[in-house]
């Protein structure tokens, strides 16, 4: 990697790949520090390209090599971008300064910090926004890069006014030029290990290299920091076996850590084994959403913020964008938007929608988007996943698998169409008021939630 420019103020910098959630959160930050950011990226969508021109950024539609002429201090580099980029081909032919994302946010901004970071296959977006909703009602003023958009924060970064910083720790690799995870540039003194499933199949070939690469996480943590671990995972106790320098505390199990509830009334109970700790009222949903509350709460207390002060907090905690949110309701008929993209995730997300609207129908419309799904190596798991729903729409196109097939044993539960339009008239067709209509990509999906909005009120 060529020259790397650290701590000075004002530089310029040109992203590529910026409207990705990551990469414009580092763009904000960057902004917010006092530096020149320009960025560019192909098929832009909300919410990033929204916070970006919000934030002043300019923004330039693909990567023709003319952008070299906005001479920027440094290039930082997204892991979308691969070999064969014409922008990235012709820096490295010049030999122009370039760095990954997570690399310069470290150098820039998360020195000097205390990092408070959240990993795992599900949940860490919801998670790092309870986290920084926690520190942030209790005073601290956390920075934060979450890979979604907390609710009560209305923006998915920023610098924050103390040395807390709350960091959504992805264990994808970093970019093109460094295949370490991102998380093991945030040099964490907190870290939640949430869960562990295999998935990032483009570039992990089995659980065990990303049990690898979590281990590599767990290196680096001081004595003085704390591992926020599930205790009910076998992937993590095997990280943790591996070796672990510093003190962990673990949640969702019976001896430890851990949260009841009822979706019904929205309570919420905090147990430390048999022991009571505390309870309250909060909006979420389901076991996976209160075990996130207590990784969260732990990690909060870590830096000090009192188990009671915590719960109170998340009385007010408002979820994160694209997590259950309500679209719209056009002719009696919900149509919800949610980032569910793995078979677990999916089946997660169908079954806290089953809670909550009781015996009322709902239409999961799918669209296998992420690297892993495009490749298949989950496909056989979609129909169990997807069991609570009463009928499956999927969108088809652009896979290197058969969905239909891989559907096949819904029966007629389940519809697969190649074209967006096609598909939302499927679903406009068959909706009644009252049903509700789960979409879940990790994608803008064509914006179909208006679309299907704009069909189902005729």
């Amino acid at each position: 990697m060529r020259a790397i420019l650290t701590g000075n103020s004002g530089m310029h910098i040109h992203i590529l790949g910026i409207c990705g959630t990551f990469m414009g959160g580092i763009a904000q930050l960057a902004c917010a520090s006092g530096h020149r950011v320009t960025g560019c990226d192909a098929g832009v969508y909300p919410p990033m390209s929204t916070q970006l021109e919000a934030s002043g950024i300019e923004l330039i539609e693909g990567y023709d090599p003319a952008q070299l002429a906005l001479q920027p201090d440094v290039f930082v580099v997204g892991n979308a971008i691969s070999r064969g980029n014409p922008l990235l081909e012709e820096i490295l032919d010049r030999g122009l300064p370039y760095v990954s994302g997570p690399q310069w946010l470290a150098d820039n901004v998360l020195r000097d910090k205390w990092v408070l970071a959240v990993a795992g296959t599900h949940g860490k977006t919801t998670t790092s926004g309870m986290l920084a909703w926690i520190l942030e009602d209790a005073g601290m003023s956390p920075g934060f890069l979450i890979g979604g958009v907390p609710v009560n924060f209305g923006t998915s970064a920023r610098l924050g006014g103390t040395p807390f910083f709350v960091i959504e720790a992805d264990e994808y690799d970093t970019a093109f030029c460094d295949k370490r995870s991102k998380f093991v540039h945030y040099r964490p003194r907190t870290a939640v290990l949430n869960n562990l499933e295999f998935d990032h199949a483009d570039i992990f070939s089995d659980l065990a290299a990303i049990e690898t690469q979590f281990h590599h996480l767990v290196r680096i943590l001081p004595r003085t920091g704390l591992v926020v671990a599930n205790g009910a995972e076998e992937s993590l106790a095997r990280v943790l076996a591996r070796g672990l320098w510093t003190p962990v505390e673990r949640f969702n199990v019976q001896d430890a850590w851990r949260a009841e509830g009822d979706d019904a009334n929205g309570s919420l109970r905090l147990f430390n084994g048999s022991q009571l700790i505390g309870e309250t009222v909060w909006a979420l949903t389901g076991a996976h959403n209160r075990a996130n509350a207590v990784a969260a709460l732990l990690a909060a207390r870590h830096v000090g913020v009192a188990l009671d002060k915590g719960l109170d907090a998340l009385s007010r905690f408002a979820n994160v964008k694209r997590r259950m949110e309500v679209r719209g309701v056009a002719n009696g008929v919900t149509v919800y938007d949610d980032f569910a993209h793995h078979p677990t995730a999916i089946a997660t997300t169908v079954a806290g929608l089953r809670r909550k609207v009781g015996s009322a129908r709902i239409l999961a419309v799918l669209e296998p988007r992420s690297n892993t799904m495009k490749l298949g190596v989950m496909k056989d798991q979609l129909p169990a996943s997807l069991v609570d729903a009463d009928a499956v729409f999927c969108y088809g196109a652009n896979l290197g698998w058969d969905a239909a097939a891989a559907l096949a044993p819904m029966g007629d539960k389940a519809c697969v169409e190649d074209d967006l339009m096609r598909l939302v008239a499927r679903v406009a067709q068959t909706a009644q008021p009252g049903d509700h209509v789960l979409v879940m990509s990790n994608g803008g999906f064509g914006g179909v939630h208006e679309k299907l909005l704009k069909a189902v009120a005729g």
